[in-house]
């Protein structure tokens, strides 16, 4: 243990340490500082029943619990750790800091204890895939990787085994930037657009806490910014270190772009030609722009060699387009992470040129199909229908005015077991398969991911 983390442990022992949030993020927190001679206090709405399996680990770890409707109220503390959907102005939390309450997050003390490299990854999209691709090729260069932050995973338990020659590579949100006060030594700011406008005061708000993600840089460090995006390029007169760009329209002096089908890089008016964006295994062309971070984040230290084998065997990250696995020379891809309309729209639908065959349907969140029947037309030929939505999505497509009997199969199915075989069935060589449920899961699953693995192992049992 370094001597930072050393005596920052020393400093809790005794103290009296709430973490808001009874999750399995908090989880390892709560344990951790448990052990370290922490009086732990754990806060959270639910009630204990509701909390489940967490609540019975928490106390277990020795944590005392403030449940209920007014559990930021009634917090008696040193520090309070905010879980990130704790909005930062929160009146309760305010009054904390007033009264001289230590109010913190797991990243912003993660940060300060940190003895390795630090590459955090932010963004509107795109910053879950980019984290995890310079994960990879850091990785597959032979770097020991920490990976973690809004990602899912926290990090500061992991603080006494991380080493100097470590790369820590971190997603972070709106959420844990607006509190944060030390920036990562590489910064990727992927794109910027209205988002969680529900929780933040204003843009204004959302965008000055993405902005802290460049903002504490010091003249050492790198920015990667998003050459394509006004917002995200914006941040470039605040970068106190190296500044590169990446870009699909342009050709910046120091960043990745693309040129023609090329994936290319020019370090300072340097360039070098890495590789054709349509070797990338991942679908999309929002995935190329992800590339294009990520290789700009890591240029330098992981081999053009290494970026190019990342790039052709990397299936995606779990749920969101994922490859997985060639059969009968059909391809089957896993997006159960559309959870809505929109995403399935904005996400598999738009990512292939030919038409498809998707498996759709789920839980009704009584959320409007009509937007997507025409899409459906224009993308896909056989349509899989199951869940309680099935028919809504059915009598889109049906009602849009682009729609043609002719043109498009839909097969109604119980389960996604009939499904897959439905699909195998239809499906001939060179096609694809999708699922993109544009539903919740609730009712059938009790998450996507829980969907989007049992799909998975229906389609890799497949013979």
């Amino acid at each position: 243990m370094n001597t930072t983390t050393q005596q920052f442990f020393d400093s809790v022992r005794g103290k009296t340490v709430a973490f808001i949030g009874i999750g399995t993020s908090n989880l390892p927190l709560i344990h951790q500082f448990a052990e370290k001679g922490a009086r732990v206090i754990a806060c959270d709405r639910k009630d204990f029943a509701s909390l489940g399996e967490n609540g019975i680990k928490a106390k277990e770890y020795g944590a005392e619990l403030v449940l209920g409707d007014d559990y930021l109220s009634n917090i008696q503390a040193d520090i309070v750790f905010r879980s990130p959907g704790t909005p930062f102005y929160k009146e309760e939390l305010v009054k904390l800091r007033e009264n001289g309450t230590v109010l913190t997050s797991e990243m912003e003390v993660f940060f300060d204890l940190c003895p390795c490299n630090t590459i955090a990854v932010t963004g509107s999209d795109g910053k879950t895939t980019t984290t995890t691709i310079i994960s990879e090729m850091l990785k597959a260069a032979g770097k020991t990787v920490h990976l973690g932050g809004n990602i899912g995973k926290p990090l500061l338990p992991e603080i006494e085994t991380i080493a100097p020659d470590d790369y820590a590579v971190v997603e972070l949100s709106s959420f844990q930037l607006i509190s944060m006060r030390k920036s990562p030594d590489v910064a990727v700011v992927t794109n910027l657009a209205p988002n969680h406008l529900d929780i933040h005061k204003d843009m204004q708000e959302y965008v000055d806490s993405k902005k802290n993600i460049v903002l504490h840089q010091n003249a050492f460090s790198k920015a990667v910014l998003n050459l394509d995006n006004e917002i995200a390029n914006g941040f470039s007169a605040s970068v106190r270190g190296e500044l590169a760009k990446f870009s699909v329209k342009e050709k910046p002096f120091n960043g990745a772009y693309l040129d023609g089908t090329k994936i290319v890089y020019s370090a300072f008016g340097k360039v070098t030609e890495i590789m054709d964006y349509r070797d990338i295994k991942i679908p999309g062309m929002h995935n190329v722009e992800n590339y294009l971070a990520a290789i700009s984040a890591v240029w330098g230290i992981v081999d053009v060699s290494v970026m190019v084998e990342v790039a052709k065997t990397f299936g995606g990250v779990a749920h969101r387009a994922e490859f997985v696995r060639e059969y009968k020379g059909v391809k089957y891809y896993n997006d159960s992470i559309a959870s809505s309309p929109t995403r399935t729209m904005l996400g598999t639908l738009s990512l292939y040129d030919e038409k498809i065959i998707i498996i759709a349907g789920g839980y009704d969140k009584h959320i409007p199909y009509e937007p997507l029947g025409p899409v459906v037309n224009n993308k896909v030929k056989t349509l899989i229908l199951l869940g309680d939505t099935a028919p809504k999505i059915e009598a889109a497509v049906k009602a849009a005015d682009n729609y043609d009997e002719s043109a498009i199969e839909i097969i109604n199915v119980e389960n996604m077991e009939q499904a897959v075989a439905a699909a195998a069935k239809a499906a001939k060589e060179g096609d694809i398969v999708s699922l993109s449920p544009a539903s919740a899961s609730f009712g059938l699953y009790r998450n996507f991911e829980e969907r989007g693995n049992h799909f998975k192992s229906i389609v890799n049992g497949l013979e």
